[in-house]
């Protein structure tokens, strides 16, 4: 549980720094460069994220402490809510109507994925890290109202962009249900 912690702890923690302090990120950027920047970003992140997925994995194998437990037709519930979220993260990086009407696609799209998971799932767990991602997209939408947009990569501005963020998160959302939960995770959503 400890490398689970530690590895929300960095993960979210180097997300979070525009929110707790928006001038530090330019701040390091003038000091030390835009590569080294992102790069020790990036190395910090990484390391968060296979923290988390060891971590993650070592507590449900473990004995898993059972906070709730979920009744089955939640997964059903989770199954749903689970299909705009892949659209919306695409729809994060494709500028469109979808991005426009919901101004932060991305943030929406993990807030979703992290409550459809807490209904589906009930161990202790579950809750830090689908709680944590949660807790950190609400604060990041917060925050963004009182901060400049973050400069993010993003594909050139088409009328074809919905449709491809549409398609491309449905044809994500089948991949995952029939194999790739699977595989990445070990377990099955529709088992």
């Amino acid at each position: 549980m400890l490398q689970l912690i530690l590895g929300l702890v960095l993960f979210l923690g180097i997300h979070s720094v525009s929110i707790v302090r928006p001038d530090w990120r330019a701040q390091a950027v003038a000091r030390f460069g835009e590569v080294p920047w992102k790069l020790g970003y990036g190395a910090v992140a990484v390391i968060g994220l296979v923290l988390i997925v060891l971590g993650y994995g070592a507590a449900r194998a473990a004995d898993p402490v059972l906070l709730y437990p979920p009744p089955v037709w939640m997964r059903h519930v989770s199954l749903l809510l689970m299909l705009p979220a892949f659209t919306l993260v695409l729809a994060a990086y494709l500028p469109g109507r979808i991005q426009r009407a919901v101004k932060h696609p991305m943030l929406l799209g993990v807030k979703i994925w992290a409550t459809a998971h807490l209904l589906a799932n009930g161990t202790l767990a579950d809750l830090l890290l689908f709680g944590g991602f949660l807790v950190w997209a609400v604060a990041d939408r917060i925050s963004l109202k009182r901060r400049e947009e973050p400069s993010v990569p993003r594909a050139p501005v088409g009328k074809w962009n919905d449709a491809i963020a549409v398609v491309g998160g449905l044809g994500l959302y089948v991949a995952f249900i029939l194999f790739l939960h699977r595989w990445l995770m070990g377990v099955s959503p529709i088992a």
